[in-house]
C-alpha cells in the first residue's frame, strides 16, 4: 500500500484526489517529525522559564483571556477544553468530508509552530489509517475562531470521549481506542487549542466540494454538447474567433471543450439551421467559462489555505516567540466558498433553461420529448423538478460571509460564517449534480429522438454508455428512478480529464 509522506510537498487539490481514490495511507515525513519534537521541546522550555500569561498556554481563552492557570493545572485545561467546545448540532458530517478533516488537521500541526506532541500528531495519523472518523455535526462554528465545535469532535477520541464511525458503526472512542490497542492522551499544555483552533471544518468542506467541481465543470460541458446536437444548435458560438477577442481563460477552454466533443457529428453539421440559438446554447462558453475561472480561482485559495498553520497562538522557535494573531480566521475561506456557491448554481440556472427549451417541443421535437403526447405527459416535470433545485440554488447563495455575530462577550467582535458557507456551498453542489442529471436524462432523449442522424462518435459513445442505465423513455413511468441512476452515472462513469 503506498504512504504519502506529510511534509514531503505541498499538498494540492489534485494530490488529495490521488491520495483519497488510491486509498493511500498517511506517514510524517522526518522533516515534519523534527519540527513538531523542536517545537514541543521550545515550549516547554519556555513555559518552564517564563512567569509571564502565555495567551491559551496557561491563561483561560477568549474572554476568559486574563485568567491565569497554575502549571499543575495545564493538562487539566486542555481537557477540558475539549469537552467544553464539542457542542455541535445538527446533521452529521459526512465520513468523507471528516477524513479530509483529519488529513488537514494532521498537515497544519506538522509544521511545527503549534506546539503539540508528536504523539498527538501519530494518534491522529492512526485513526486516519484505520478509517476511523469521529462523529461531526454541521451547526456550531462561526468560522472564527476557526472551527472549534467540529474540531472539538474530530480530536474529541484522542482523550477517550465522543463517538468514532468504524466500518459503518458508531462505537464508543474508548472501545476504537482499545482496537488500536492505545490508551487516552493526557494532554500538554497548548494541545488542546491547537486541535480546535483551525480552519479545517470550513478548508475541508472547500477541498471535497473542488474535487466534485471540477469533475462537474466537465460534466456540464459533456452534457451541455449533447443538449447542443439535441437541440439541433449551431456551432458558431464554439468557434475560436469570438473567445480571440474576448480571452476569459475559462470561456476559451470551454468552447475548445465542447468544439472537440461535437467533431465529427453530423448533426452539428447539417443545413438549414435556426440563424442563432438561445443564449442558454449560446452562451454556453461564456456562462459556463466564468464557473471555470471561478473554481480554479477558488482552487488557488484553498490550496493556500490547507499548506497554512491555522491554529493560534502560534510558535516560532527561531525566534523565540509566541505570537497570539488571527490565521484562524476563516474570511478568505467563507468568501470565496460564497463565490463558489454562485458559480455551481449558474452552472445549474443555465442547465435547468437548456433542459425548459428541450422538452417545449421546438425544432421538430416532440412535446415533453415523447412521441405519444398527451397520453404520456413524457419528460414534461423533470422540467418542474430542476426549476425546483435551480430556486433553491439561488436562495442558497446569499452570502454567509457578509454576515457577522459577536461572541465571547465581545471579544471576538468579528467572524467569518465561513462554516455556513461551507454547508451551504455543499447543498449547491449536491443539487447541480442532480440538475445535470436531469438534462442529462432529457438531452439523451432528445438526441435518441433526431436518429438516424447522429452525433460524434464521443457523445455517442457517452449515451451509448448511459443508456445501459437509463433507457429510452417511450411510454410514462416514474422518472426519479432514472435521476437517481443519472447521478449514479455521473459519479461512475469515467469522462476524460
Amino acid at each position: 500500500m503506498t504512504t504519502f509522506l506529510i511534509g514531503s510537498k505541498p499538498l494540492t487539490i489534485s494530490a488529495l484526489k490521488e491520495i483519497i481514490e488510491n486509498n493511500y495511507t498517511i506517514a510524517l515525513s522526518e522533516n515534519s517529525i523534527h519540527n513538531i519534537q523542536k517545537c514541543r521541546t521550545f515550549l516547554n522550555d519556555k513555559i518552564n522559564r517564563s512567569e509571564a500569561p502565555i495567551y491559551g498556554i496557561n491563561t483561560g481563552f477568549g474572554y476568559l483571556q486574563n485568567v491565569e492557570i497554575a502549571n499543575e493545572d495545564l493538562s487539566q485545561l486542555q481537557h477540558n477544553l475539549l469537552l467544553s467546545h464539542a457542542c455541535g448540532t445538527g446533521e452529521r458530517v459526512p465520513n468523507e468530508i471528516v477524513r479530509l478533516m483529519l488529513i488537514l488537521k494532521i498537515q497544519s500541526l506538522a509544521y511545527g509552530h503549534s506546539g503539540v506532541a508528536l504523539d498527538t500528531v501519530q494518534r491522529l495519523i492512526e485513526f486516519y489509517n484505520h478509517q476511523m472518523y469521529p462523529v461531526i455535526y454541521t451547526q456550531g462554528s462561526l468560522g472564527a475562531s476557526g472551527d472549534l465545535a467540529p474540531l472539538a469532535h474530530l480530536t474529541l477520541p484522542l482523550i477517550g470521549e465522543g463517538i468514532i464511525n468504524y466500518k459503518g458503526e458508531d462505537i464508543k472512542a474508548s472501545e476504537a481506542l482499545n482496537i488500536l490497542n492505545l490508551s487516552p492522551l493526557k494532554l500538554q499544555s497548548k494541545e488542546g487549542l491547537a486541535l480546535i483552533n483551525g480552519t479545517q471544518f470550513m478548508s475541508a468542506y472547500g477541498t471535497y466540494i473542488l474535487l466534485k467541481s471540477h469533475d462537474l465543470m466537465n460534466w456540464a460541458n459533456a452534457i451541455g454538447a449533447i443538449a447542443i446536437d439535441g437541440f439541433d444548435a449551431r456551432i458558431d458560438p464554439f468557434m475560436p474567433h469570438s473567445h480571440a477577442i474576448r480571452p476569459h481563460p475559462g470561456q476559451i477552454w470551454v468552447a475548445q471543450q465542447i468544439s472537440s466533443l461535437l467533431e465529427g457529428s453530423e448533426l452539428i453539421n447539417r443545413p438549414g439551421k435556426q440563424t442563432q440559438d438561445p443564449y442558454s446554447f449560446r452562451c454556453i462558453p461564456q456562462v459556463h467559462g466564468a464557473s471555470k475561472d471561478t473554481i480554479d480561482y477558488v482552487t488557488s485559495v484553498f490550496e493556500r489555505e490547507i499548506n497554512s498553520v491555522t491554529d493560534n497562538p502560534n510558535v516560532f522557535p527561531d525566534d523565540d516567540l509566541i505570537l497570539s494573531a488571527g490565521n484562524f480566521h476563516g474570511q478568505p475561506l467563507a468568501i470565496t466558498l460564497d463565490f463558489l456557491a454562485i458559480a455551481l448554481s449558474e452552472l445549474g440556472s443555465i442547465s435547468e433553461r437548456r433542459i425548459f427549451q428541450l422538452i417545449s417541443g421546438q425544432r421538430g421535437l416532440p412535446p415533453f420529448l415523447v412521441k405519444n403526447a398527451g397520453l404520456n405527459s413524457g419528460l414534461m416535470i423533470t422540467q418542474y423538478t430542476a426549476a425546483s433545485i435551480a430556486s433553491e440554488n439561488k436562495q442558497l447563495c446569499t452570502p454567509a460571509s457578509a454576515d457577522s455575530i459577536v461572541s465571547s462577550n465581545g471579544q471576538e467582535d468579528h467572524v467569518s460564517m465561513g462554516a455556513n458557507a461551507a454547508t451551504k456551498c455543499y447543498r449547491v453542489l449536491n443539487n447541480l449534480e442532480r440538475i445535470l442529471s436531469i438534462e442529462l436524462l432529457t438531452a439523451a432523449q432528445a438526441l435518441d429522438l433526431r436518429k438516424p442522424a447522429q452525433t460524434s462518435s464521443k457523445l455517442n459513445d457517452l449515451v451509448s454508455a448511459f443508456r445501459q442505465t437509463v433507457s429510452f423513455n417511450s411510454t410514462d413511468r416514474i422518472l426519479s428512478t432514472d435521476i437517481a441512476e443519472g447521478i449514479k452515472f455521473i459519479n461512475t462513469y469515467k469522462l476524460f480529464n
